[in-house]
This record gives C-alpha cells, structure tokens and sequence, in this order.
C-alpha cells in the first residue's frame, strides 16, 4: 500500500515537473518570438525583448532570403506569424498596393491595391507609399495618402476603404497608421488639411478626429527661420503608453507635444517647446518622454503623469538648434540613443539632455545619412543608412560599434522589422530576411 502511495506520489510529481518544463519552455518561446504588427513594434517604441538576433551578415551570409521589389519605396515591414507585410508604390503605373509574402521563404502570396493620380506634391527622395501598413492579425490597414486607407483581410482581401481628402505637402507624407483596441488611428498630414483622426478598425467609420492645433508661436530656432508655412508640419507617428493606470495617445505636433484620450481624442496635457517642423515621432522609456524638432530644431522631455499646461510643471529639459533629426531613438539605462540624418549617433543623459558622446558611424557604402529608426534588443541599438549598411552599437555611455553590416550597397530609408529570431530589411531594390539560421534556411528551400 505504502509503494502504490508513494507510486502515485511520485507519477503527480512527474507529471507536474512535466507540465512546469513544457510551461517554461513556452514562456521561453513567448519571450523569444514575438509579431512585429506596425512601425517599430507592437508598442510603437522600437524595442523587442528578442535576443537571438543575429549580429552579423552580408549580402550572402545569414541570409535567409531577398526577394526583388518592384519600384523604390521608404515605408517599413511588418511582420505576423507567417507573413510579412510592405506598402508598395508602382510610379510608373500610378499604383499603390500592399504585398504579402510568406516569411520562410520569401514567396508573394497576395498583392491588393488602388489606382493613384500620382500628382501629390511629394520630395524626389519621398516616393509615394511612404506609410508602413499595420495588423492586428485579422486585417491589414495602409493609408496611400490622398488616394486614402484602405482595411485588407490577411488574404487579400479589401474590407473597407475610406477617401480622407487631399493630403499635400511639398515633400509628401510618411506617418504610418496605428491600432488601438477598436481603432486605427492616423496622423493624417502635413499639409493645410492636418488632423488626428480615430476610424473604426472593422468598417472604416469615423469615430472621432482632432484637427492640428494652431501654431501659437512663429518663433524659430531651426533651420528654416524666416521661410513660407509650408515648411512646416509633423510626419510623426502617434504612440499609445499606460501611464498610471490611464492610456494615453501621445502625438508630436508644431510647436507642441501632446497626451489625449486615445478612446475619444480629448486632450490631457500638452508641453510647449518644440519648433514647427517635426520628423521624428516621440520615444518613451522610464518614466520621461523624448521629442524632437528637425533640421536645427528643438528638443524636449517631459515627465509623464500631468494634465493640462505641463510646460512648467513637467517639462525636464529643453535644447534648442539640434542636429537634423528624422531617426526615431530609443531609451535605455537613463540615457537616449538617436541618430543624426548625416550619420551621427549621440547618446544623451535623459535626465538632462548632456551629451554623452556623439560619433559618426562607419559605414561601407557611399551614403552615410540615414532616415531609419533604431531598433533595440537588450543591449544591442540596430540602425540602417542610406546604403543599407546596418550599424550595430553597443547601448552603453561608452560608444562601441559590435559589428558593420553591408549587403552591397543599396539605397534604405525603412527601418527594421524583428521577428522570432530574424530582420527585416526593406530597401530600393529588395526585401531581406536576415537570420542566423540564414545558411541552414536556405539549404531547405
């Protein structure tokens, strides 16, 4: 009797040891692999907690894959389960589309689009189709401008297309659409039509928009002091936190940063300080939000936790006439990482806005510049050039470079997408799939 007892005993020790293996070995996985839904992230800040990425790689090496695309294009990969995502203009044909490729090997599954006039006023260098799409798993959202935002089922298929007006801005659009529980929520702008807007993410519907705040101030301190309005505008994208039980949508407008009620669009709080023209979109890391300018422009950080003016009351730091800033940084260890558009790479105290140290990064192409945003896993920063080097850096007050990585030379404007293990890179010519398992891959396909 007591043998069986302590039999059975033992089998429910087993068993429950089984059950906490095999749970460990799925949270495990969880951690590891993860969707990389929209433009840097599911949480919008350019952070994963991968850390089997792959360091190094060139045009042959760990590579999983590359497939040709068929025109230029700036906007951002997103990645779900099996597919992988872009916005894609055809210039030529006057066509914007969404592509969807299977990730194992590269392979097009569908390709869904709208016919476009293609006289949006836009920058040589800003092609159109410069948002990134974005997915919740069930529907896939990309906004191609004026030509409008358009909801795809992740076969294909369009569920609901909404005509937002003209957008017109000299140098085109590129903020990407984000979800929100029920809602897609668009930047839509710059331009004279500019305004925040919340659709229903299942059939398209206006739930509620915000127009662009007036300029209150026509002080500059950027490099475009003294030149016509239409110089001025913001291509960020929004970002929703939780910030002491309350979710707030963060948006970097002219002139101002604000938090508004991601459900209703009804303002919390603004700070003041930034300057009229704005690139990049916030970042957010212990407690402190970061904004910044471009082109000689402002940048500020404030607290987190106000409501209404919080100039005063929440705003750490302000520095004028910094360097030209498209690049989206990260925060971590109480310091900012942000790259340059000439290719310089900074590290500020985030408490204070001191510079730390700020190095031009080696590069093997001919374009140093740099429109990407960074990528951060644990203690690695990622960040493309112009020539689709990809600079990996160490997140440390101390600058280190860990490695350079070149795939030959090809014009990039997207930044990374991560997934399970892999990076996503969108350039001129192709679209990359970089892994560490790149040589094992392909001896499969």
């Amino acid at each position: 009797m007591h043998s069986q007892f302590y039999s059975s005993r033992l089998n429910i020790c087993a068993h429950r040891c089984s059950i906490a293996f095999f749970s460990a070995i799925l949270l495990s996985f969880a951690v590891r692999a993860e969707n990389w839904p929209a433009w840097r992230g599911a949480d919008g800040l350019g952070i994963t907690r991968e850390r089997n990425l792959p360091a190094q790689w060139s045009a042959t090496q760990n590579v999983r894959w590359k497939i040709a695309l068929p025109d230029r294009g700036n906007s951002s990969p997103i990645v779900w389960r099996n597919r992988v995502l872009v916005t894609q203009a055809l210039e030529k044909e006057q066509r914007l589309k969404v592509m969807c490729f299977e990730r194992s090997e590269g392979k097009l599954l569908w390709q869904s689009g709208v016919s476009s006039s293609g006289k949006d006023p836009t920058h040589k260098t800003n092609p159109y189709g410069a948002s990134s799409p974005v997915t919740d798993g069930e529907r896939v959202i990309a906004w191609f401008g004026s030509a409008g935002m358009y909801g795809y089922d992740l076969n294909g298929k369009e569920l609901w297309h909404r005509d937002l007006g003209q957008q017109s801005h000299i140098w085109g659009y590129g903020s990407s659409p984000i979800i929100y529980r029920d809602l897609c929520i668009l930047n839509f702008g710059p331009g004279p039509r500019s305004f925040l807007i919340a659709l229903n993410k299942k059939t398209g519907e206006t739930v509620w928009q915000v127009d662009v705040p007036p300029l209150l101030t026509k002080e500059r301190t950027d490099g475009f002091a003294g030149k016509p309005d239409g110089e001025i505008g913001s291509w960020s994208t929004p970002l929703v936190l939780e910030v002491n039980g309350r979710d707030e949508l963060i948006m970097s407008w002219p002139g101002q940063l604000r938090g508004l009620d991601p459900k209703t669009g009804k303002e919390l709080w603004h700070c003041d300080g930034l300057n009229p023209l704005v690139y990049a979109s916030p970042i957010y890391g212990e407690g402190v939000l970061v904004a910044m300018s471009g082109f000689m422009g402002s940048a500020i950080a404030v607290k987190t936790g106000g409501t209404g003016d919080v100039t005063a009351s929440h705003r750490l730091w302000k520095r004028d006439r910094t360097k030209n800033r498209i690049c989206s940084g990260v925060i971590t260890g109480g310091h900012i990482y942000v790259m340059n558009m000439e290719g310089i790479a900074e590290c500020l105290e985030l408490n204070t806005g001191r510079t730390v140290w700020e190095e031009r990064l080696p590069g093997r192409g001919p374009k140093a510049d740099s429109w990407s945003s960074m990528v951060l896993a644990g203690d690695r920063i990622y960040l493309p050039n112009q020539s689709g080097d990809v600079t990996v850096l160490r997140a440390s007050p101390k600058f280190e470079v860990i490695a350079v990585n070149s795939i030959g030379n090809e014009m990039c404007n997207a930044s990374l997408a991560v997934s399970d293990g892999e990076l996503f890179l969108r350039t001129d010519k192709h679209l990359w799939c970089i892994s560490g398992q790149g040589a094992k891959a392909s001896a499969q396909r």
